[in-house]
């Protein structure tokens, strides 16, 4: 991968696709003036498109520092890729603050920039569709924001989101509908669905090509349709200054303990069992996984 001036952002990805799984690639040692990568985070949505397109290298949160006493360092390059501290998208967590909180802070980002596009609405008994990273980033940034009342709609039984603030699961046969709907895995029909007439619907999951919600049911329905992907256009310095506020906000109000059972982190050596295992009942019940590579 380069940038627009021709300086080699990353190298030595760990994980690549091919024809459908993922292989372990042997380390390389970072380049001069490049950040070694010690953790990366699966995303399942984007693991599975992976694994479902053509070959490639894999993952794009991967983790490093330029020292001891610096804050993480979190860098959208493949799999335990070495990097540029300079690469476009990269964020730095507070200093002090674990790889595991800086990787759901980084899912908390991805909200925290969507809902700053949603209109003006009470956040309060937001729904969220789905139960992984994104969805678990989207309910604490809805906390963050003052919801004490988060319908979370999920087919998986006992789902740790289940246990952050103000959260209440629901099976989708049983699930009401909702004002303010957020889609965090892709199934737009699905979360178009549960959304009441006037109702606003955020796209934070990636729908896949060619989905479509037809202009006439929008039309109908009075819906207001927001397109929160994290790249949209923002202003000047907007990203960092997003992961910053949910880092820090993450870090001084959210419970070590619940940070553990949401989080696993698992050598990087084990990634290739991971991606063979994500869409069967025994993946990680934990919604946030890094893989370490320190010693892989």
């Amino acid at each position: 991968m380069r940038g627009q001036e021709g300086v080699r952002r990353y190298a030595g990805a760990r994980v690549r696709v091919v024809r459908g799984q993922a292989r372990l690639l042997s380390a390389v040692g970072p380049g001069p003036g490049m950040v070694a990568g010690q953790f990366s985070v699966l995303s399942p949505g984007t693991e599975r498109r992976h694994l479902a397109g053509a070959d490639r290298e894999a993952g794009y949160m991967t983790l490093g520092r330029t020292d001891e006493a610096a804050g993480w360092l979190v860098a959208p390059v493949p799999h335990g890729a070495a990097f540029d501290p300079a690469c476009p998208g990269a964020v730095r967590a507070p200093a002090g603050v674990p790889p595991s909180l800086a990787a759901l802070a980084r899912f908390g980002q991805m909200a925290c920039l969507g809902l700053d596009r949603v209109p003006a609405v009470d956040v309060n008994g937001a729904l969220v569709v789905g139960s992984g990273p994104v969805a678990l980033g989207c309910v604490l940034e809805l906390h963050r924001r003052g919801a004490t009342r988060i319908r979370v709609v999920t087919s998986r039984s006992k789902a740790p989101i289940g246990q952050a603030p103000g959260v209440t699961c629901e099976r989708p046969d049983g699930a009401g509908r909702g004002h303010l709907v957020i889609d965090t895995t892709g199934d737009v029909r699905r979360a178009a669905a549960l959304t009441e007439p006037s109702g606003v619907l955020g796209l934070l999951g990636t729908p896949k090509a060619g989905d479509v919600l037809g202009a006439l049911e929008v039309h109908r329905g009075g819906w207001t349709v927001v397109g929160m992907h994290e790249l949209a256009p923002a202003a000047p310095g907007a990203y960092q200054a997003a992961y910053t506020t949910v880092a820090s906000w993450l870090a001084e109000h959210l419970d070590p303990a619940l940070v553990g059972r949401w989080c696993r982190t698992v050598p990087g050596a084990c990634a290739p069992e991971l991606f063979a295992v994500l869409d069967a009942p025994s993946r990680p019940a934990e919604p946030v996984v890094l893989l370490d590579w320190r010693t892989s």
